[in-house]
C-alpha cells in the first residue's frame, strides 16, 4: 500500500486548479455509470445499435452485482485518503475503495465494443481511461483499485457476450 500512496502522492503533483476541474468533470461522466447507462439506452433504440445496447445493459447489471453487492462490501477496502492528509476536491465516497466501479462500469462498456470490433473502440478507451485515472488524480481508488476495476469490467463485458450468444444461439461474438 506504501507504493500505491507513493504514486497517487506523485499524481497530486501534477495537480493545478484547470485539471482539477476537468478531473473532476470527468469523474462526474462515470458516476453511478450514468454515461454508460444513457449510451446502452440510447442505442436500444436504433435496430442497428440494439444488440450493443443489450449487451452494454447485462454487461453493467452483471458489473453492478459483482462489484458493488458482491466484492466491496466483502474486501471492505479503505479508500486512500483516510490514509493520508490529502485536501480532496471531491465529497468523500461513502462505499469501499475496491475495486473502482467507474472504472470497472467503463471497462464493461469498452470492452464490448473491443470484442465487436467497432470502430467507436478508440474513443470509449480514451474516455475510460481517463474516467479511470480521474479517479487517481481525484485520490479516491488505488491503483490497484482501478487495475483490478479494468479487468473486472473487461471480464463483464466479455460475459455479456456470451450470456448472449447463449440466449440467441449464436456461433460467434459479432
Amino acid at each position: 500500500m506504501n507504493f500505491e500512496l507513493w504514486i497517487l502522492d506523485f499524481i497530486q503533483t501534477l495537480r493545478f486548479p484547470i485539471l482539477d476541474q476537468i478531473m473532476k468533470g470527468i469523474t462526474f461522466l462515470g458516476d453511478k455509470g450514468l454515461i454508460w447507462i444513457s449510451l446502452a439506452s440510447l442505442l436500444c433504440f436504433f435496430k442497428k445499435t440494439r444488440k450493443i445496447g443489450i449487451l452494454m445493459i447485462t454487461g453493467l447489471i452483471l458489473n453492478a452485482l459483482i462489484c458493488n453487492v458482491i466484492l466491496k462490501p466483502c474486501i471492505q477496502r479503505l479508500r486512500p485518503f483516510t490514509y493520508s492528509d490529502v485536501s480532496l476536491i471531491v465529497s468523500e465516497p461513502k462505499d469501499y475503495s475496491f475495486p473502482s466501479g467507474h472504472t470497472s462500469a467503463s471497462f464493461v462498456c469498452c470492452s464490448i465494443f473491443y470484442f465487436l470490433k467497432r470502430k467507436e473502440f478508440p474513443l470509449l478507451l480514451i474516455l475510460a481511461l481517463l474516467i479511470s485515472f480521474s479517479r487517481l488524480y481525484l485520490y479516491v481508488h488505488f491503483p490497484t483499485d482501478v487495475l483490478a476495476g479494468i479487468l473486472l469490467g473487461t471480464l463483464n463485458g466479455w460475459l455479456s457476450l456470451i450470456l448472449y450468444r447463449k440466449y440467441k444461439g449464436e456461433n460467434q461474438l459479432t
